[in-house]
């Protein structure tokens, strides 16, 4: 299957590490998580997996602060099941009591071309082909029609997108991003398969020339929760 591209640029983005505990840092580029989530605002069905392939980067990374308003915690999960079990429980949250202020070093004006394929998943049907849902992603991409608005990291930070063909030439590589730039250790995806505990899973990318090569989820270059230099 050709892949499908997609054109995406925005005026902010925070895809956040996760080493970092108390303030928002974000990775010098988007993750291949947050790549597949922009494919999957547009079409998501428990019948298909979408796998980044490539991400250009078509942009130099800039760089900014922002402080922001944001909850010291959140709902924990016992609270919920109680009252899911009980049908009272406490489950409100009082924003003057848990505000926070904190600042987030984010990525600015950042223009990316990303490239995905998909696979059917053991819970596809019958009636379901690579064919069907094709024909769907485009025509759903072309329309500007999308499940939940695309987003680059935080859902504050609103993606514009669109649909290009994987015929078209790539724009020129930004001088300040010739050459190779090794990006480190970087979040690849999260791995579901216990859905109760879901683990991180790592990969070590380099760019080239504003290109980055991202290997299949199965990979041996992917690794689990410990990742060793």
């Amino acid at each position: 299957m050709q892949p499908f591209v997609l054109h995406v640029t925005g005026d902010f983005a925070c895809f956040t590490r996760p080493e970092m505990k108390v303030e928002r840092v974000s990775y010098d580029v988007i993750t291949p998580s947050a790549a597949r989530a922009i494919f999957e605002s547009i079409l998501w069905k428990p019948a298909i997996r979408w796998q980044i392939r490539r991400i250009d980067v078509l942009a130099p990374i800039r760089w900014t602060t922002l402080r922001r308003n944001e909850l010291a915690g959140k709902l924990s999960l016992a609270s919920v099941h109680s009252a899911m079990r009980h049908g009272v429980g406490q489950l409100a949250q009082y924003i003057e009591e848990e505000r926070q202020q904190r600042a987030s070093l984010l990525l600015r004006d950042v223009a990316y071309r990303l490239y995905a394929d998909f696979s059917l998943t053991e819970r596809a049907g019958p009636d379901d082909s690579l064919v069907k849902f094709a024909e769907m992603f485009r025509r759903r991409a072309s329309r500007g029609q999308c499940v939940n608005q695309p987003y680059l990291g935080c859902r504050e930070f609103a993606a514009d997108v669109s649909l290009a063909s994987p015929d078209q030439a790539a724009p020129p590589c930004p001088p300040a991003l010739r050459g190779e730039y090794p990006l480190g250790w970087m979040l690849y995806d999260l791995d579901f398969t216990q859905a109760d505990d879901p683990r991180p899973r790592f990969y070590r990318p380099v760019m080239r020339d504003g290109g980055i090569h991202v290997p299949d989820w199965q990979s041996e270059e992917v690794l689990g929760r410990f990742c060793k230099p």
